[in-house]
């Protein structure tokens, strides 16, 4: 843990991501945690709340700044985290929008770095690797609300000098994520199923490709940028390797000893991200992060948890 006794705001902390940093950060330190438990829930903090370091706050991240905490550092990630959502309510973009700058105004008045969860979404339609330097396309509401978050944390850095570091996430999974339910990731909704000895479900034809990340990886990601980022940035957190969701169901066989085939669905999503895979050098050149966790060892330790 590179930094120690300090004050942390982690807003969705209760959630899948945000809980397993959360376990990291509560062990040297004093951890808020603000959460509407849209997708997160207390069995989640179980382990961080032994330590007697977290607090928990029932409320939305837009009123970050009403408890009259004093922080050393923020962590956003409680900002709706999947695509479908968005789709059903696209309103759910200008709680986004609001709940950001609510986030960058509690770091002005406060003084202190920001780190927030992006998306690798925002490369859908450009072809991989993905530098974080590209263009974004118009393709989804989700897409929509992370890149004006990450517009308006540039903005904040340029009006009034904060640092604010955007992490753009690829296709992470890990523990915790039962309260997520079906918005988990494919990785652990597979191995649900699979489990119960039923079919996972594929659209397509199962050669859309995913760079898939575990969650601890991600965290020490969050925590390396919380300490060296300077300035507004923006990083890409995936491990520069990816596989087809073919390729993922062979590997949960293998890890399961089953034979279970993918039943094979036509697609039913316009836009669909059919490629996603992490130009990874800036973040390793810049905070020292790279992915330790393979996808094999990644879905032993996941198979592991969910026993």
């Amino acid at each position: 843990m590179p930094f120690k006794e300090k004050t942390i705001i982690v807003t969705g902390g209760a959630g899948f991501i945000g809980s397993n940093l959360v376990e990291k950060l509560a062990k040297d330190n004093k951890v808020y945690v603000i959460d509407n438990f849209h997708t997160g829930s207390e069995e989640n903090l179980s382990e961080a709340m032994k330590t007697g370091n977290v607090t928990l706050i029932k409320d939305d991240s837009k009123n970050i700044g009403k408890h009259g905490l004093d922080a050393d550092l923020v962590f956003h990630l409680g900002i709706y985290s999947a695509s479908p959502m968005y789709r059903q309510n696209p309103g759910l973009v200008g709680e986004v929008v609001s709940g950001m700058i609510s986030v960058l105004e509690y770091e002005r008045a406060n003084n202190v770095p920001v780190v927030f969860a992006s998306t690798s979404s925002i490369y859908n339609g450009i072809k991989p690797p993905h530098k974080e330097d590209v263009i974004p396309k118009v393709t989804d509401y989700y897409t929509e609300a992370r890149i004006a978050c990450e517009r308006l944390s540039e903005l904040y850095n340029r009006l009034y000098g904060t640092d604010v570091a955007a992490m753009r996430f690829f296709s992470v999974y890990g523990r915790h994520e039962a309260a997520k339910k079906h918005y988990a990731n494919l990785v652990t909704q597979f191995l649900w199923v699979m489990k119960k000895g039923e079919q996972p479900v594929i659209y397509g034809d199962g050669t859309q490709k995913r760079d898939f990340v575990f969650a601890d990886d991600v965290a020490d990601a969050l925590i390396a940028a919380a300490e060296k980022n300077k300035s507004f940035d923006v990083y890409n957190v995936g491990t520069g390797k990816n596989y087809t969701l073919n390729e993922l169901v062979d590997k949960l066989n293998e890890e399961l000893g089953t034979d279970i085939k993918p039943k094979y669905v036509e697609m039913p999503v316009k836009n669909y991200v059919m490629e996603t895979l992490a130009y990874t050098e800036k973040a390793e050149r810049k905070l020292g992060f790279k992915a330790r966790v393979s996808l094999e060892q990644g879905i032993s330790l996941l198979n592991e948890y969910y026993k």
